[in-house]
């Protein structure tokens, strides 16, 4: 089983962007979206700081952040890729479960990925992840390049906050309604 300081800090500068984010489109009420936190059972702590030094995950999480932006309830995960190459075992089954069961109750799933080789994030909607997984299901590597993805979805930075993360999104509202 994987322990708690065996994954290190991965993705913490991607999560803390997304969490300045998000906090800046709560002050503004344009949306309100939390960090769901990934359940642990500490093993070892540290008597002096009272910080845990090492801890197992109880059961696997679903996603980074859940949340709803004007009334449109919202899931993502936060992804990080070294190379230009992201391997789909970032995935795990159980969070493509959720987030396909999320959009089923007519939310709005997706994956932000920082590809931090080229500085640049990308915004991947649940119907592209599922068709990267079905690709593989049928013979193809297990992952997908960069080039491969749709530029309209890159998003940038500026002052430590994603921008305008959430316009791609396009959202039909009316449908909604019926």
């Amino acid at each position: 089983m994987a322990t708690w300081n065996s994954r290190g800090l991965r993705g913490s500068t991607l999560e803390d962007m997304i969490n300045h984010t998000n906090e800046y489109y709560r002050q503004k009420k344009l949306a309100l979206v939390q960090k769901i936190p990934t359940p642990i059972t500490p093993i070892k702590i540290d008597k002096d700081s009272s910080q845990i030094t090492l801890a197992y995950f109880e059961k696997d999480s679903t996603v980074d952040y859940i949340g709803v932006v004007q009334g449109v309830p919202i899931c993502f995960d936060a992804k990080e890729c070294a190379t230009d190459t992201f391997s789909m075992r970032n995935i795990h089954e159980h969070q493509v479960e959720f987030m396909s069961d999320f959009e089923s109750q007519n939310g709005i799933s997706f994956l932000i990925i920082m590809f931090t080789g080229k500085n640049r994030l990308y915004y991947m909607r649940f119907e592209e992840l599922q068709g990267y997984i079905d690709r593989a299901a049928h013979g193809h590597a297990n992952n997908f390049k960069y080039d491969e993805l749709d530029p309209r979805y890159f998003m940038s930075a500026k002052g430590g906050a994603l921008v305008h993360y959430l316009q791609p999104l396009n959202l039909d509202l009316s449908s909604r309604d019926e």
